[in-house]
């Protein structure tokens, strides 16, 4: 918890307000129970799908590294296997039993998948003399287990290619668990991608990295515990592995719909999607089999055209338009679809309905938002407009497991609008802790605010009451009562919540609220070092750009040449703002290093001891200190404060 800075009315704990987790209230067991009357429990043709096939599984499943942390588990969901709790959404509980399904399947002959390993699938296609795999997940330790797993099924043979399907580090993490990059390097395994797949693969990891990765922590739940009150899953998996990652260069880029690549005897057809899940992407087509991966364009669940972790902001117009693309290329000769994550679907009728319920659910949701946006409605506003018709919002996958119409419609906004709602009060709002206190100098006394948000709690109104209490905390993050109140409100907003990624983050705001923000690393994937190697010299120098805290260095303007083995570049230190361009050396340069890329991780490292052993300078040294000096060490906001100043 922050420290005291100021009080207002401080009324001291009671019974009322008290840090323990709470059982689901009459209202949330009501909310939660409507949920049998509207969809049909009894449809079993999802758990159908995502059982067929099944080849092997181990009774219980926990992978560990090899240190003994475990950075997987489905043992701790074993819970699932009961009916599920008030405490839990029934439709969301039911989606947690589907994912968690594990194992070996067959999809089709010559095509498996290793399911419930990671929070994506990792598929083998038998080529000529070896496998052929697709998106080898997002840890080592859990790519290895796959690996294991079909060699002991399926007999072992060489990995001869490997394919990621989009820059996600859940399709690419895992890689060096598969193959080597010695071997990529040698020629002997390609890895194929996407056009611009390093460039995105990379910059979303890095540039952004530190706040995604805190972020994630409330969308997949890191924090929590597997229980009927905790995490039950993300709706597109279980939730986020916590290994090992890795990353290595793909060697084939894919540049047009329609490019086709024998792999290992194999004719894969590739379809580039992008703007859709990720900026890009492709589907494959293998006629030999009838058989079309969707990549992640199509899930078991309504996904996500803005995530909770933070991401570019994604083309539902466009996501449409190549799932029905897909149709209108494939859709005749398909006999089954499998993607990503979740299960296939088989049967060319019902996967001709698949991919065109997804699309609709996509079009829809971006065309009604602009309908209203166009009518001047607000993007809180909208968010509470758009809705799938009835028909379509029954089908269990367009559900909202994993992303929701709610932050989808405004999603559509902020692509075409931004954050602004044409309000001038909106243009310069005060901070999060400047409007609460003025807030609650206004209404004087916390202690009535805080009886009238009990009351309205004990009515049920959760949303406005951990409204009003988080108004409270960001003026006064002392007040134990409002900390206590708001993870109360916001635990049962949890509890009734049919998206995982909501109820991950109501409920690891309420534990932060009640513990204190946690800091435990443990919780969380290791191992960035090889995407930051990967970097291209304009990543790095955009990098620096991004750490270095301009406002302690007004003062600085200077030229730098960067004489490096990838050509010549000169940096122009602005005040403080990193400017840079490929080109012939500056004459006027106050500085020259000549180096490679790792001197220049150095710098961003503020490592000086690499700096003076990798970095040959000639001109003013004391400027490289200067920039050095300035640059922000993001380990130390790795546990930044989310729901409290």
């Amino acid at each position: 918890m922050s420290n005291k800075e100021y009080h207002f009315n401080d009324i001291s704990s009671n019974n009322e307000f008290t840090g323990e987790s709470k059982p689901a209230t009459s209202y949330t067991s009501e909310i939660n129970g409507n949920i049998y009357k509207f969809l049909d429990f009894e449809d079993k043709r999802e758990f159908e799908n995502a059982s067929k096939g099944l080849i092997a599984n181990p009774d219980s499943l926990e992978i560990t590294d090899d240190n003994g942390k475990i950075v997987w588990s489905q043992k701790a969901y074993e819970f699932l296997n009961e009916e599920a709790p008030d405490t839990a959404n029934p439709s969301l509980w039911r989606n947690a039993g589907l994912n968690h399904i594990y194992g070996l399947f067959e999809v089709t002959d010559g095509i498996y998948q290793v399911r419930g390993y990671d929070m994506a699938n990792v598929t083998f296609i038998k080529g000529n003399s070896g496998w052929i795999v697709i998106d080898p997940l997002m840890s080592v330790e859990c790519s290895k287990a796959a690996v294991s797993l079909v060699n002991d099924k399926l007999g072992e043979f060489p990995v001869k290619a490997v394919i990621y399907t989009h820059p996600h580090i859940d399709h690419f993490g895992g890689v060096k668990g598969v193959v080597s990059e010695e071997d990529v390097i040698s020629g002997k395994v390609d890895i194929y991608a996407p056009e611009g797949f390093e460039k995105h693969a990379v910059s979303e990891n890095i540039y952004a990295g530190n706040a995604m990765q805190r972020r994630a922590s409330y969308q997949y739940g890191t924090i929590l515990k597997g229980s009927k009150r905790g995490s039950l899953c993300i709706g597109i998996g279980m939730g986020q592995s916590r290994g090992l990652t890795s990353y290595i260069s793909p060697t084939v880029d894919i540049k047009y719909t329609g490019e086709k690549h024998i792999i290992d005897g194999l004719e894969v057809e590739f379809q580039l999607t992008p703007g859709t899940e990720a900026p890009v992407e492709m589907n494959m087509w293998i006629e030999s089999k009838n058989a079309l991966c969707m990549a992640e364009n199509c899930t078991g669940t309504l996904h996500n055209l803005y995530t909770l972790r933070g991401a570019q902001v994604r083309d539902g117009n466009a996501w449409a338009e190549y799932i029905m693309e897909a149709l209108n290329m494939y859709g005749d000769r398909v006999d089954v679809v499998y993607q990503s994550h979740n299960w296939p679907h088989w049967g060319n009728e019902d996967i001709k309905e698949y991919l065109t319920n997804t699309a609709a659910a996509y079009k829809c949701i971006n065309d009604q938002a602009l309908l209203y946006i166009n009518k001047g409605y607000t993007e809180t506003e909208v968010s509470h407009m758009v809705s799938l018709p009835k028909e379509l919002e029954k089908v269990w996958y367009t559900r909202q497991y994993y992303g929701t119409v709610t932050h989808n419609a405004k999603a559509v906004y902020e692509k075409y609008m931004g954050w602004y709602d044409a309000n001038p009060i909106h243009l310069n709002e005060l901070d999060p802790s400047s409007y609460g206190k003025k807030l609650m100098s206004y209404l004087g006394d916390t202690k009535t605010v805080l009886n009238k948000a009990k009351e309205d709690y004990d009515r049920g109104e959760y949303q406005w009451v951990a409204q009003i209490t988080n108004t409270i905390i960001f003026a006064d993050p002392g007040n134990e009562d409002a900390r206590y109140l708001c993870a109360d409100a916001l635990e049962q907003l949890g509890y009734q919540a049919e998206s995982g990624t909501w109820r991950n983050a109501y409920l690891c705001a309420a534990y932060e609220l009640r513990n204190g923000t946690n800091n435990d690393t443990s919780a969380c994937a290791t191992g960035s070092e090889d995407a930051v190697a990967h970097m291209t010299p304009e990543m790095i120098f955009d990098y620096l750009g991004i750490l270095v805290d301009t406002s302690l260095i007004q003062d600085l303007s200077c030229i730098i040449n960067v004489i490096i083995p990838e050509g010549t570049y000169v940096i122009n230190v602005k005040n403080g703002v990193i400017l840079y361009r490929k080109t012939k050396p500056a004459k006027e340069a106050d500085v020259t290093w000549t180096t490679d890329r790792r001197g220049l991780l150095s710098i961003i490292k503020k490592n000086k001891e690499y700096v003076s052993s990798l970095i040959k300078q000639d001109g003013d040294v004391t400027l490289t200190d200067s920039l050095m000096n300035a640059v922000s060490e993001l380990e130390d906001y790795r546990f930044f404060n989310i729901v409290e100043p």
